[in-house]
């Protein structure tokens, strides 16, 4: 249900889910009684290690050479490129009638994605990468570690420093 927030449920035994207190509220603001709710287990996630991901990026864009800083105009770019390059992206193939008609679909798609998402032509495919979200609740705690040292082994390749060397920078 759009616009409901995360609501913590309490075990109560003999098969019964109760809303925590203080989003009781809520529960009866959205939901009517014997309506059945899909629920989602969500893994607690560090939010230590999130932000630790956010201090080695800020730290990497800021030391990137002056030739790459044009292609990496902030950290964010830098965060969602590398995602893309290490494969934690949606991925959607357009196969045209020919190369010219390729080269104009990912022109009009282009003018319909975000600035992060990369659009690639090859002869008459065009293929459309868009990161996948870190969010807390959209990525789960092991995909979220794995893409970590995913972009953390990427973007110390573009750097070429040692990821380690990079994560002792932001530490520092």
């Amino acid at each position: 249900m759009a616009g409901v927030p995360p609501i913590p449920l309490v075990y109560e035994g003999d098969r019964v889910f109760r809303a925590a207190p203080r989003f009781a509220g809520i529960c009866e603001e959205n939901f009517g009684a014997g309506e059945i709710v899909v629920v989602e287990v969500l893994e607690d996630r560090s939010m230590p290690s999130h932000r630790q991901e956010f201090a080695w990026l800020k730290e990497a864009w800021a030391n990137l050479p002056e030739d790459l800083q044009a292609v990496y105009p902030n950290p964010e770019v830098l965060r969602k490129r590398a995602l893309i390059a290490t494969g934690w992206c949606d991925v959607k193939d357009y196969v045209c009638i020919s190369k010219i008609a390729a080269r104009r679909q990912a022109a009009v798609l282009g003018e319909h994605t975000d600035k992060y998402t990369v659009i690639d032509v090859s002869e008459r495919v065009v293929r459309v990468m868009k990161a996948k979200s870190q969010a807390v609740n959209r990525m789960k705690k092991a995909d979220f570690e794995a893409s970590k040292r995913d972009i953390l082994n990427w973007v110390s390749g573009l750097l070429q420093v040692e990821p380690e060397e990079l994560q002792r920078a932001q530490a520092a």
